[in-house]
């Protein structure tokens, strides 16, 4: 296990001077709810600083009225009909999905579902424990992951908390803090116990060095100290403030990671872009502590990143 090493961030991927549309990246962003609206927006507006063009899909249509409000200040995205999805899928260079997705209606559904699933005992605890949004989430991320497992993906929030693993293409990223990271590997002992356990991190990691391998897939264990595991390397991603805590950072790192993905390998994409949050983070954090947003910290990858680089 090794520390990131900023100059690897000299590896990224860098526009000719002589490039033209479409030769810098085109991403699809796929995500958002009527209760995480604003989730998939602030991938996007991460996303949209690095690549030429970001597609946008969501299959709630309260989403599309706030990305046409939005697109009176930001137009570099295209919000595309849900029942188009697919075919900005097939031109895409990398994909996202997950951000702003359901997996309840309500909090409180979470636990009566948890209650439920312990009485019948039922054989498909991840499907049968969902309720009408959770099923969606479920089967939009089954059929698109499934069906077009030779893309690049970057896999985030709703949509890891619903999926099975065998849906993980190669290659994929995927982005778990602690809580999604046990709900995909369905096993409770992974984060359990108090806070800086060390034994429950080596498990972590164990766990999700073995996924990687399956799987040949990247993750992101997001956390304080970040770690990201590939088949073949583990890195840690040190950095970052408290303020990272604040909700939309994930959504933030989400977009970011999908935009790097379009034109670099999944492992320097994944480990780049967690570098350069926490930076961005600790940059604003000398000029206003932790009082800073997740909207703050996607408008200001691009000028940090600058003088990093």
């Amino acid at each position: 296990m090794k520390v990131f090493d900023k100059k690897d961030l000299l590896k990224l991927y860098t526009p000719p001077k002589n490039s033209t549309g479409e030769d810098n990246g085109q991403i699809t962003i796929i995500g958002g709810s009527k209760l995480f609206h604003g989730a998939p927006l602030l991938s996007l507006i991460a996303a949209s600083k690095f690549v030429d063009m970001v597609f946008f899909a969501s299959p709630d249509p309260s989403v599309g009225e706030v990305a046409s409000k939005l697109k009176s200040r930001l137009s570099s995205f295209i919000w595309v009909p849900w029942e188009d999805v697919e075919h900005y899928i097939e031109k895409s260079d990398a994909i996202l999905i997950g951000p702003g997705f359901m997996r309840y209606e309500t909090e409180s559904r979470d636990i009566k579902s948890s209650i439920k699933n312990k009485i019948l005992n039922i054989r498909n605890p991840k499907l049968n424990m969902l309720d009408k949004a959770g099923k969606e989430t479920y089967e939009i991320t089954a059929h698109l992951l499934t069906k077009y497992r030779d893309k690049k993906w970057v896999i985030d929030a709703g949509s890891l908390q619903v999926m099975e693993a065998n849906w993980i293409p190669k290659n994929a990223i995927l982005t778990p803090n602690k809580k999604e990271f046990e709900m995909l590997c369905g096993n409770k002992q992974l984060t359990v116990g108090s806070k800086g356990n060390s034994q429950t991190a080596n498990h972590m990691l164990q766990a999700a060095s073995k996924m990687a391998k399956k799987y040949y897939c990247t993750i992101v264990l997001k956390g304080p100290e970040t770690i990201v595991v590939s088949p073949d390397e583990v890195v840690i991603v040190k950095g970052g403030n408290a303020g990272l805590t604040k909700g939309g950072t994930g959504d933030t790192l989400a977009g970011l990671t999908v935009a790097l993905l379009a034109k670099n390998d999944a492992f320097l994409a994944a480990t780049s872009a967690s570098y350069i949050l926490k930076f961005t983070a600790d940059k604003l954090f000398e000029t206003v502590g932790v009082n800073y947003s997740a909207d703050d910290l996607a408008s200001s990858i691009p000028l940090y990143l600058k003088k990093l680089i």
